[in-house]
């Protein structure tokens, strides 16, 4: 590693062996020095889940060029936790990724996705985080038009950094040419028809989680769903810290009861 170079961490939800992985490293080895940790295979809906009752296996990895690999039979965040701990045990990384993530991470996504958990774990960690993902589900997809976009990004994070508590959330709509980038908040929208029951040939019932998405607020012009649709390659803003503080405030009065 030349350490003179900025050091990036990045995992996926996807599997070290990923298209969308193999693809944001190319982006990036040629002005930064980047180690992989990633699940050995996908891990999709896993938010910020770690392994507390299984223990975990990591294993050097060779599929990727430019770059040390690893695998690991956790979860996404695991990834992060035993990359920080054990592979990069006498170096911090500058930045952290995960990503790119075959699969939409917009609006209430965000809460499931593994490819934001790992964003969310960098923050908590103090380490500036960024979250990839792609409407393109297709896990062959041809993502390399992405790769202007994906340089800007991360090079302005390592420039200027992120406040204490803040990561983000970048999706890219399924087009091949992006109307430009918009900062905008995340859209509420709701999952429905969640279950898919099935008849087991022993006559047993047997279910998939599936579900179609709904957009709640179809008229909102100012949030990542919209940007989406119109082309626009969205950065939401994260945070950890979840309190409400207009309702905090509201409910001092509690504290007299």
């Amino acid at each position: 590693m030349n350490f003179k170079k900025p050091l990036i961490l990045i995992s996926n939800d996807d599997g070290y062996r990923s298209n969308g992985i193999r693809t944001l490293v190319s982006f990036l080895t040629d002005f930064a020095d980047v180690v992989v940790c990633a699940p050995e295979s996908g891990r999709s809906g896993f938010s910020c889940a770690f392994s507390v009752v299984d223990y975990l296996l990591i294993k050097r990895q060779h599929n990727i060029p430019d770059c040390e690999v690893w695998s690991c039979t956790g979860t996404p965040v695991d990834c992060v936790k035993i990359a920080l701990d054990q592979i990069l045990k006498d170096r911090k990384p500058d930045l952290i990724l995960g990503g790119i993530n075959h699969g939409d991470n917009s609006s209430v996504n965000n809460h499931y996705s593994g490819t934001m958990g790992i964003a969310y774990e960098g923050c908590m960690k103090y380490i500036p985080s960024i979250a990839f993902s792609s409407c393109d589900y297709n896990p062959e997809a041809d993502l390399s038009h992405l790769r202007d976009y994906v340089r800007i990004i991360v090079k302005k994070v390592l420039a200027e950094g992120l406040p204490k508590g803040v990561c983000l959330n970048v999706n890219f709509p399924k087009t091949e040419h992006f109307a430009g980038i918009k900062v905008c908040r995340m859209g509420f929208g709701s999952w429905t028809r969640e279950v898919e029951c099935c008849k087991h040939p022993r006559g047993f019932n047997y279910y998939w989680m599936t579900g179609h998405y709904r957009n709640d607020e179809p008229s909102a012009t100012d949030n990542d769903q919209w940007a989406l649709e119109h082309g626009y390659v969205t950065v939401t803003p994260s945070k950890i810290d979840v309190t409400d503080y207009d309702m905090l405030n509201k409910m001092k009065d509690w504290e007299s009861l």
